[in-house]
Parts: C-alpha cells; structure tokens; sequence
C-alpha cells in the first residue's frame, strides 16, 4: 500500500491545523510581536474589491511562516470558522510528493466543501508549477483567499510576471529593521512623534533636537548588537550571542546553500557555491566584477559566477546595487554593488572578532544596514535604489534614492570619528541636484546641516537615529524620507 494517499495526506493536514478541533491558534505559533508585514498583509486581505493572492517573501528564520500564524489567528477572533482555513506546509516530505490538487480535494471532501476558504500555503515554491496552480484557484474560486510563503524571491516574482499578473502581490519581509528589533525586545523606546522624519531633525530648533535626540539616546547602547545578531526574531531574543550566530550559520546560511537552493536549482557542486557566499561576505558594499570574481576564485567559471550570484539573491540572502544616471553624468560601467541581506549573516559567516571594532569594516557593515532599510521601505514605489560612481574624478555616493520625474535622494555613509565631507565628495558636488543628500554619521552630537561650496545642505544623522527615524516613518505609514 502506498504511504501517499488521501488517508495519510488528512492526518497530515490534521496536524497543520489544529484550530479545527480547538479555534485557537496554538500560543507558541503566534509569537508576542508582530512585524510590519503582518499588518501589511491583513489590510490587504480586507481589501475584497482588490483581491490578490499575496506571497510573502524573505529568507528562512524571518518570520513568514509565524506571520501566517498570526493571520489566522486574527481571522478567528473575527469570527471565521475554523474549518474555513487550511494552512499546509509544501516543506512537509508527503506533501511535496503529493499531487497538489489531491492535498486541496482531500481537505474539501473531508473537512470544509465550499470554496469561500483561506488557504496559507507555505513555501510554495515546492509545489511543482505552483505559479499555474495560484492562477487556477485564483481564476476558478474568486471567493478564495490565499496567503502564500516563498524563499525564493526571483522565481516568485519570475512567476508574478508570467502566471500572476494582476493575480498576486510579492510582500518582501526582510531582517528586523532597527525599530523592529528594539520593540521585539520590549526596550525603553523612544517617545516621538508620529510624523517626525529623519530629514526633519537637522533643521528643527536647537531645544526640539535636543529633546528627540534624548529619547533617541534610550536605543543607542543597542545597536552595536543589532548589528551583530539582531536581523533575526528567534536569534534577537536569544540570550547567548555566540550560540546565536552559530544557529545563523547552521540554520540560515547552511540549509539554504546546502539544501535549499541546490534542491531548487539542481547545483551539483555546492563547495563552489560556498565559496562565492564567502567572498561576498567579505566584500559586502562594495561594486562587485564578475570577472574579478572568478579570477579570485580559481576554477569557476564566469557563467557559474553569475549564476550563482543570482541563485543567492534568489533566495534573499544578498541584495545587487546597480549604478544609476545623475544628469547625464557618466557612470561606471554595470557592475552592481553587492550587500550581504542583513548585516549579522556577514558576520556571522566571517566569524572575526574584530570587526566590530575595525572602522572600515564598521563602515561596510552600517552601509549594508542603511541599504537594506531604506531597500525595505521603498518597495512599495516606483523607484530604483542604487549607487553612484562617475563623474571627472569618477567618485561614488553609496545609495541613491531614485525617483521617476522626480529630484533623486543621496546617502553617504561615513560611520567613523569626525566623519568629514569635503567639497570635493560626490555626495557634495550632486548635492545641488538632489531633493536631500544624507551623510550617515557616527556619533550622537554629529547632527545637522553642512553647507557646501554651492550653497547646498547636507543632512548629517547619526546612523543609529536614522535608522530608527526610518522604522518610525514606516511604522505610522510615511513613506518617503524627505
């Protein structure tokens, strides 16, 4: 008798759901915090003239799966039956061998047989020709919902554009921003107002500044293990930070390039992969050649390393900076600048005590983490983020902020003592040409304007309140930074 049948699927899906004999979520499921995406998702789920599949994607360890959780926990205290939601996860060795519309009809012949239902599937990506599938349910039961998980963000979003055009919506979920993580933490956080932006404080009066950057002041101490460990919900938490940083590697980094990704991309020679991660780890933030690349790397080819490089960014653990035009300025030619997803897997990885004390990598380490936040706060808009590098004297602005018909944003960051800008810094030169140009400091008392030999303002904030100033903005649904 064959172990896949519909006996076996139900006692699986059974397990799943335990709310069907309970109405409750199980406690230890729902966690006590919730992310910004979980409020994203359940206002877009109440949208029922605008219904869309929604596919939340980001690496392992994020959360997605406990945000799933706690969608069905808010549904039943709404009052949705509990037999009206299935969630499965495709991680499960019988499902992924299951035909996926024997799982579906095994559900609806034994436990709910309309299809007014929220199905949560998690990591979908596992299901053969999945992208088909979201179409079928979507277009053949339009009172459905579906809440979907997904690694693999490229084939999610490759899927989106072929099968699920104007069917689904990709919601990334990246690492804990830095005010996520001080509120998972339950710290004394800071009291500020709701509309306060980071471009906001340089030019406030002397006594106002004084006052934000006091309460600001509450959530300092903890940024420097933000950065080491605190991307990661379970790991934030965890009271020993070294046993925290070998389960990142073990259970982030490791299953994702020794499993997940060769299982999704049939990679034959995993040692190669590895070996590509690592050197991207050591050079997170900078522009990144090809080329270079597999020279450094002897033995793999050009093919294999760009392959690779986007089998990473697939699976969400780096993220590609492309240069962008300033004014008809010439630019480098297209090679991206890449940072490591979060900047407590690079150094996790990398296991080097001092680079927490190295002011160069202290450097590369906060630009990877102003990337990824201001990366996380822009996705919602028509806008491109990416980096300068051109001009006379072919000089680089880190991050730049790119609207269409719309004046750019630039951020410089310069996380050192005495963090000087000179005229001659490209920040400084296109300044005049920007909405905002942002120099990311160090220090508390590194805060406010810098005027250049044109006249133009620089904005000077301290790393730690911008950040924080960035997840209040996102926090109370203001999306733009100036």
């Amino acid at each position: 008798m064959s172990i896949i049948n519909k006996e076996n699927i139900l006692k699986v899906l059974i397990g799943y759901n335990p709310w069907w004999k309970t109405g409750t979520v199980i406690p230890a499921l729902t966690k006590h915090y919730k992310r910004f995406a979980f409020y994203e998702t359940m206002a877009r789920l109440a949208e029922t003239e605008m219904r869309r599949i929604l596919v939340l994607s980001g690496m392992r360890r994020v959360g997605k799966t406990t945000i799933q959780y706690q969608l069905i926990e808010a549904l039943l205290a709404r009052g949705i039956s509990p037999q009206r939601i299935l969630f499965i996860s495709m991680d499960h060795p019988m499902l992924k061998l299951s035909d996926f519309q024997e799982i579906l009809d095994c559900y609806h012949e034994n436990i709910y047989v309309d299809h007014d239902v929220y199905y949560f599937f998690d990591e979908i990506q596992y299901v053969r020709d999945w992208d088909k599938w979201l179409k079928v349910i979507y277009d053949s039961t339009p009172e459905t919902q579906v809440v979907a998980t997904g690694s693999a963000s490229p084939a999610l979003m490759k899927g989106n554009q072929e099968s699920g055009v104007g069917r689904w919506s990709v919601i990334p979920v990246p690492t804990l921003s830095f005010y996520e993580y001080c509120n998972l933490l339950s710290l004394d956080r800071p009291q500020l107002p709701e509309d306060l932006k980071a471009t906001d404080l340089p030019y406030m009066q002397r006594p106002q500044q004084t006052e934000i950057m006091l309460q600001l002041s509450k959530v300092q101490q903890h940024f420097t293990r933000y950065l080491q460990v605190g991307g990661f919900p379970e790991l934030a938490l965890a009271s020993n930070d070294i046993l925290a940083q070998q389960i990142m590697r073990e259970d982030v980094v490791d299953k994702v390039l020794k499993r997940d990704l060769p299982s999704l991309y049939a990679i034959r020679n995993i040692t190669e992969l590895e070996r590509i991660f690592l050197y991207l780890c050591s050079v997170s933030s900078e522009i990144v050649s090809v080329d270079a690349l597999s020279k450094e790397l002897s033995g793999v080819s050009r093919p294999t390393v760009e392959n690779y490089i986007r089998f990473l960014e697939s699976a969400n653990l780096i993220y590609r900076s492309w240069p962008i035009d300033m004014a008809g300025k010439r630019v480098l030619k297209a090679r991206p600048k890449i940072y490591i997803a979060d900047a407590a897997i690079r150094n996790a990885v990398l296991m080097d005590d001092t680079l927490l004390t190295d002011p160069i990598q202290m450097g590369k380490i906060v630009e990877t983490a102003v990337y990824k936040h201001v990366a996380a706060f822009y996705y919602r808009y028509v806008t491109s983020i990416g980096y300068f590098r051109g001009g006379t004297k072919n000089k680089e602005v880190d991050i730049v902020i790119d609207y269409p018909m719309a004046k750019k944003i630039l951020i410089e960051v310069k996380y050192r003592e005495n963090a000087t800008i000179s005229d001659d810094d490209a920040v400084s030169v296109l300044a005049d040409e920007a909405s905002a140009a942002i120099v990311i400091t160090k220090t508390a008392n590194d805060l406010g304007l810098q005027m250049t030999k044109t006249r133009a303002i620089l904005l000077r904030i301290p790393a730690f309140a911008f950040l924080y100033l960035l997840g209040n903005a996102e926090r109370h649904g203001y999306h733009y930074i100036s």
